[in-house]
This record gives structure tokens, C-alpha cells and sequence, in this order.
């Protein structure tokens, strides 16, 4: 049974940055897809982006596509979104999800089966 945590969430202005964390226990992510989504108010949940089980293929939403990137060390069991270049339209709160996979692939559209509780990001002056 595989459990994650995010942390790393705040206020910043818009052009800050921040790094998110999402560690998980239960298990290692060794075979799993990790991915990070954000809801704000008002709006439907939207893939930011997710990567492959070893790193090898990562995909990101066009709004964030230069502005984050993700990382993942397994040795410690934990992923990262980098976040560069904030806008105020990055406001939400933002989850990490989880799918279990043999293959080198990695997709925002497949079914992400673990679900953190989520870090509110919030873009203001």
C-alpha cells in the first residue's frame, strides 16, 4: 500500500519559485508513475506533469512547459516540481498521484490510483 505526502507549498510573488516534495512510504516508488496535478477554485483538476518510473520520459502541461520541471530520486523515495517563473494563474492546490508500471512510459491521461491530500500554491503580490 503505497501512501504519498506533499510539502513544499506557500505565498510568493509572481516570477518566485518554489519546490515541491512528495515523498512516499508504504512501499517504493521503483515501479511506479508519478504525476502532479492542481485544481484552483472554480476550475477542473488539470495534469501539470508526471514522469516514468526510472526518469527516463517526463511530460508537461504547454501553461508550465519551461517554466517547472520534474525530477525524481528513488534512493530516497521522493519526487519533485520545481517551480520557475510563477504566474498568479499557478494558484491552486497541488497533488501528487501515482500509477504502478513495468514500462519506461509515463501519461497524464492514464488512471492515477494514489492520491496525496495535497500543498497549496498561492502566485500574489
Amino acid at each position: 500500500q503505497l501512501q504519498l505526502v506533499e510539502s513544499g507549498g506557500g505565498l510568493v510573488q509572481p516570477g518566485g519559485s518554489l519546490r515541491l516534495s512528495c515523498v512516499a512510504s508504504g512501499s517504493t516508488l521503483d515501479y511506479y508513475v508519478i504525476g502532479w496535478f492542481r485544481q484552483a477554485p472554480g476550475k477542473e483538476r488539470e495534469g501539470v506533469s508526471c514522469i516514468s518510473r526510472r526518469g527516463v520520459m517526463t511530460n508537461y502541461a504547454d501553461s508550465v512547459k519551461g517554466r517547472f520541471t520534474i525530477s525524481r530520486d528513488n534512493a530516497k523515495n521522493t519526487v519533485y516540481l520545481q517551480m520557475n517563473s510563477l504566474k498568479p494563474e499557478d494558484t491552486a492546490v497541488y497533488y501528487c498521484a501515482a500509477y504502478f508500471d513495468y514500462s519506461d512510459y509515463a501519461y497524464l491521461g492514464n488512471e492515477f490510483h494514489n492520491w496525496g491530500q495535497g500543498t497549496q500554491v498561492t502566485v500574489s503580490s
